[in-house]
C-alpha cells in the first residue's frame, strides 16, 4: 500500500479531469464473493502488516459508504450491487482483525464516518463529485476501485501470512470485477474510459478479461 497522501492526491487530480455528460444506464449485475480457506497462521501480524489490514478496513467501508450514498443521488443499480459487495469485504477485514487480535478502527459504522482522517476528507471530496452528474458518479466508483487495486497488490505483496494473503487476492478480484462494471455503464454512455490511478495497460488488461470467479460476462462488450 502506498502512503495515503499521494492515493488522496491522486483521486483529486482524476476527479477535477472528469468531463460531465448525462445519459440514460443497463442494469449491472453482481458478482459473488468468496474469501479464504487457509489456515490461521499463530505467528503475529507485522507492525507493517497490522497498518495496512487496518487501512484496508476502512477503505472498503469508504466504497460501500461512497457507492450506498450515489444510489440515493442517482439510484444506479451498478452502486446498490456494488454496496453490498463491499459490505462482504469490509466484513472480511473485520474478520481478519478479529483473528490476529487488531482494533478495529471502525468504532462508528455509520456513512461517511472514519477514524482515518485522510478517508474521511476524500469521502466528502468523492461525494461532492459525484453528485455533480451521473458520469461522474460512475467514475468516482472507477476510481475506487482502480486505488482499491492499487492498495491491494501492495498488501498482497507485503503479506507473509497465507489466510490474509488469499482474503486480498480474493478481495482483488472483486475490485477487478466491479472496475469492469463501472467501466462498462460509463462507456455505455457513450465515454471512453482512460485509468486514472493505475497504468493505463495494466487498466486496458483487466477491462479485456472477462468477470472472474467462474463467471461469463465479459468486461467489454
Amino acid at each position: 500500500m502506498k502512503p495515503k497522501q499521494p492515493i488522496i492526491a491522486l483521486s483529486i487530480v482524476a476527479l477535477l479531469t472528469a468531463a460531465p455528460v448525462h445519459a440514460g444506464w443497463k442494469h449491472q449485475g453482481q458478482q459473488p464473493d468468496s474469501y479464504t480457506s487457509q489456515p490461521i497462521t499463530s505467528e503475529p501480524l507485522s507492525l507493517e502488516e497490522s497498518e495496512k489490514l487496518t487501512f484496508m478496513r476502512e477503505e472498503e467501508k469508504l466504497a460501500r459508504d461512497v457507492y450506498l450514498t450515489l444510489y440515493e443521488q442517482w439510484k444506479h443499480p451498478v452502486f446498490s450491487n456494488i454496496s453490498s459487495s463491499e459490505q462482504r469485504h469490509m466484513e472480511a477485514m473485520e474478520r481478519q482483525l478479529d483473528n490476529y487480535e487488531i482494533v478495529d478502527p471502525v468504532m462508528d459504522d455509520s456513512i461517511g464516518m472514519f477514524t482515518n482522517t485522510d478517508l474521511a476528507n476524500l469521502y466528502a471530496e468523492l461525494i461532492a463529485k459525484g453528485q455533480t452528474s451521473l458520469i461522474d458518479s460512475l467514475m468516482v466508483g472507477a476510481l475506487i476501485e482502480e486505488i482499491d487495486i492499487e492498495d491491494l497488490q501492495h498488501a498482497i505483496a507485503d503479506s507473509t501470512h497465507p489466510d490474509l494473503t488469499q482474503t486480498y487476492e480474493n478481495l482483488i478480484r472483486g475490485s477487478r470485477n466491479h472496475l469492469r462494471a463501472f467501466v462498462r455503464q460509463i462507456e455505455s454512455l457513450g465515454v471512453p474510459y482512460t485509468a486514472q490511478a493505475l497504468d493505463q495497460l495494466q487498466v486496458e488488461i483487466i477491462l479485456e478479461q472477462p468477470m472472474e470467479q467462474g463467471r461469463t460476462t465479459r468486461g467489454r462488450r
